[in-house]
């Protein structure tokens, strides 16, 4: 099977996006084209496989699930989650200005593209898009909670958090910080903990099975809404990804460490006279104006066919 190196690089993006709370693999998949065919695929697993099971021709089940864009998307995803995730967390604990800048810019930049596709005169798409940003930022602004950690709890994360992980502008991974399940399915990442990590997969599984098809359902039958709905997500998002935070309070993580529970929007300015720490402007507007001229770079190459390649 020949690889499609490109499709492979979406991949790694959708997974580094991923593992960041705050940005979505969705908004990635949206950016560079090929978000309505993954879940035209996914949707199409479930039927497909009974179908495979009573006719027994995996050719046409591979053919019917778009098998190749699937597993070599999901490789990519899979790679850059195992490799990427320390770089991310180094990154978030090291460099958090310059990442969060990066991910502003990138977000700002798709919302521009993506609302091209909403008729804006319509009353209701804007009622909608709205709604989607009030929506995302009500979440984004939501206090984290604590949760047991048993292996029930790893599986209703996973079935939560995959439904936004999909959603351009709601962020899987801070769902699961809202549920307390964030730390934990990042160590077991690092560590390799079969046991969590494939009851995780599994809640991933479930929840992505039954949300998608109502998603599908919704772009065939509703595409305005959605698509003015999903922008509005991307909207509400850049207030959890702005770069310059106040921490309010901390809590305590499952290493007994402290980390921040409530922060609150600030000013370059500001955020110098509250935390006594370097806005770090200049390097924050350059990262971000990197990732809006990223976004124009996919966009164009994907208007010139490469998103179908």
């Amino acid at each position: 099977m020949k690889i499609d190196v490109w499709l492979f690089a979406k991949g790694l993006l959708m997974g580094a996006a991923d593992i960041v709370p705050g940005v979505s693999g969705g908004t990635i998949a949206f950016i560079t084209g090929i978000y309505e065919r993954l879940i035209l695929a996914i949707r199409s697993i479930v039927p497909e496989f009974f179908s495979l099971l009573s006719h027994r021709k995996p050719g046409a089940f591979w053919q019917g699930i778009d098998g190749t864009f699937l597993s070599t998307l999901l490789v990519g995803i899979l790679t850059s989650v195992v490799v990427a995730s320390r770089l991310i967390v180094y990154l978030l604990e090291t460099h958090p200005i310059p990442l969060w800048s990066f991910f502003f810019g990138l977000i700002l930049a798709s919302v521009f593209f993506v609302l091209r596709e909403v008729h804006i005169r319509d009353f209701r798409n804007w009622l909608v898009l709205v709604l989607g940003v009030v929506l995302a930022v009500m979440i984004s602004r939501a206090a984290p909670g604590q949760l047991d950690g048993g292996l029930t709890t790893v599986f209703f994360s996973g079935a939560i958090a995959i439904c936004a992980m999909i959603l351009p502008g709601i962020s899987g991974s801070f769902i699961l910080v809202l549920l307390g399940s964030y730390s934990l399915i990042l160590g077991a990442i690092q560590s390799f903990d079969l046991v969590v990590l494939m009851v995780f997969a599994a809640g991933c599984l479930l929840g992505l099975l039954t949300f998608v098809n109502v998603l599908a359902w919704a772009l065939a039958n509703r595409r305005q809404l959605v698509m003015a709905l999903l922008t509005g997500f991307m909207i509400g998002a850049l207030d959890k990804v702005w770069p310059w935070k106040e921490t309010l309070s901390y809590r305590a993580n499952r290493h007994g460490e402290q980390v921040p529970l409530l922060q609150s929007n600030v000013l370059p300015g500001e955020y110098l006279a509250v935390t006594d720490t370097d806005p770090q402007l200049l390097i924050a507007i350059i990262c971000a104006l990197g990732a809006m001229l990223g976004v124009l770079v996919l966009e164009r190459w994907a208007a010139n066919g490469g998103a179908e390649k």
